[in-house]
């Protein structure tokens, strides 16, 4: 069943709905338009809430920033992050795929809309125009026939008159056959005008109109295809993200997983461990025995109590829970426990080590770029650098200096040979810089290769010994990578025998069954010692 045969009298209806059926695509295209606007807003918020609350801004060095509690929530956060880009996704592709592309084609159906409403509008006037022209030959052969009739009457009338004249009678005749062959001519017109009419109505109702309906219909069913289309768009544009974001939920979900509360706490030990032991026994002294006294006074220089065993902070007060103020802080971190001391010093060690190893390479390229000026002239003046040189063997001497320094304040709280050790370098008149030997001489070796390192980490003071008796065994409650110079790697429910008890800086010395030796820290393992 088509428009054409079913509905062709009915013009302003199918007028009328196709008119609505492109306003319902234009409604729909803005209905998707406020979904994007939606989805983008979200996004937005999304990606604010996870800047708002990212603790990435707060440094690396923040101590939190090791708990793994601390690491997945930063791991939700960026995962949130890229559920927020999924979602801008959605939106982009909402835009392009439905609202764009619907856009476009609603111009064309609507060009296309009024084009077929041209034409049926063209075939209405141009039957009109033909039903006009009918109606007036009609209207004229009326008027002439009826005038025909009356000169026909006229004559006659006059042929009776025994009074007309013969010149009056043919006179009178002649009117009426003049009228009457007008009348036919009009008559003629008329016959031939209603059968044109008739063909072109004919034309009009059964071919070009059902014609132009049909189109219309084709148009409508191709409106309603497209928009059928648009609501699957809607359905599959959020389904084709659906496994990035299900991917984004399992991240959250692995993040959570990754929660190790055991390692949490240890990470707190390993981080405030004072070093400190418990405060001993307070001695009885009894002032009521003056005998006593002088034993008791002699007794002074024994550590009895907290305040002695607090060392440079016995003027503080040593309880638990009592209000501390918030130290002086000092360059050499004497401010702190020894624990806590030893591991910042280890830091500020290889903070300065790094800014020493910078400066070296910066010594070695200005050393070759003057040896390449002093060669070829042309390509500089080797004058230019000395500035330059002269910075970089001052920074060089300051930063040895305070490498030195640093080095003097671990050792002397009770750091092991983990320091980086520093290669010393002279600089010779020409700027570039020689390695001093061992005692203190120049050597006549070569620049050394850039490549090669600057410093050694971990003194192996165990190389080259006899292998020491065990004296006990641990088991790892944790893997440790072993990444440092003179550490080894374990992983968790390894056992390695113990060489060297903790000697208060949190590290023991063991030995695998192959021979390999190396530093582990002390809580990350369960020791126990032979009896």
């Amino acid at each position: 069943m088509d428009w054409g045969t079913e509905l062709w009298d009915q013009y302003d209806i199918i007028e009328k709905h196709t008119q609505s059926g492109l306003e319902l695509v234009e409604k729909y295209v803005k209905f998707v338009k406020e979904r994007t606007e939606i989805e983008q807003n979200y996004a937005k918020q999304l990606r604010n809430l996870s800047k708002k609350y990212n603790l990435k801004r707060s440094g690396k060095d923040e101590p939190d920033s090791r708990f793994s509690s601390y690491q997945s929530f930063l791991e939700v956060l960026n995962e949130m992050n890229d559920y927020a880009g999924q979602r801008e996704l959605i939106a982009e592709n909402m835009m392009m795929n439905i609202c764009i592309d619907l856009t476009k084609y609603l111009q064309e159906l609507k060009q296309e809309r009024k084009m077929y409403l041209m034409e049926a509008k063209r075939a209405q006037q141009s039957l009109e125009s033909t039903y006009k022209q009918l109606d007036s030959s009609k209207k004229r052969f009326e008027r002439e026939w009826r005038e025909a009739e009356r000169t026909a009457q006229y004559a006659e009338k006059t042929d009776q008159d025994i009074n007309a004249t013969k010149a009056d009678v043919e006179k009178a005749k002649q009117q009426a056959h003049m009228r009457s062959h007008v009348a036919e001519e009009c008559k003629n017109d008329y016959a031939a005008q209603l059968q044109k009419y008739n063909k072109e109505q004919n034309q009009f109702y059964f071919n070009d109109m059902p014609l132009i309906f049909n189109k219309l219909q084709d148009l409508d069913e191709r409106r309603v295809r497209k928009l059928a289309q648009g609501y699957i768009l809607f359905s599959d544009t959020e389904k084709h993200v659906m496994p990035i974001i299900g991917k984004c939920l399992e991240g959250i979900t692995k993040a959570g997983t990754n929660v190790n509360e055991r390692n949490d706490s240890m990470v707190v030990i390993e981080q405030n461990k004072s070093g400190f032991e418990r405060p001993g026994d307070l001695e009885f002294e009894d002032y009521s025995q003056g005998i006593n006294r002088a034993s008791s006074d002699s007794s002074l220089g024994t550590p009895k109590g907290p305040m002695e065993l607090l060392g440079r902070n016995r003027n503080k007060n040593f309880w638990l829970f009592s209000k501390k103020s918030k130290p002086t802080v000092t360059e050499d971190f004497a401010h702190l426990p020894p624990e806590q001391r030893r591991k910042r010093l280890q830091q500020k060690l290889e903070e300065i080590c790094k800014e020493l190893q910078k400066e070296v390479d910066q010594s070695e390229a200005l050393g070759k770029m003057k040896d390449v000026y002093e060669k070829n002239p042309q390509m500089g003046d080797p004058a230019s650098l000395a500035s330059q040189i002269s910075q970089t063997s001052q920074n060089i001497e300051r930063l040895s200096g305070e490498l030195n320094k640093y080095e003097t304040w671990l050792a002397e709280a009770g750091g092991r040979g983990e320091t980086l050790r520093y290669k010393s370098h002279a600089f010779n008149n020409n700027g570039a810089h020689d390695v001093l030997s061992p005692d203190g001489a120049h050597s006549d070796e070569s620049t050394p290769d850039p490549s090669q390192a600057i410093y050694a980490e971990f003194d192996d003071d165990f190389e080259d010994e006899e292998l020491t008796v065990p004296i006990g065994k641990c088991t790892a409650m944790y893997s440790f990578p072993g990444a440092s110079e003179g550490t080894i790697s374990m992983q968790e429910g390894e056992v390695l025998a113990v060489v060297e008890e903790d000697k208060g800086d949190g590290w023991t010395r063991v030995r695998r069954n192959n021979g390999d030796e190396g530093y582990i820290p002390s809580s990350y393992v369960t020791i126990n010692l032979n009896k």
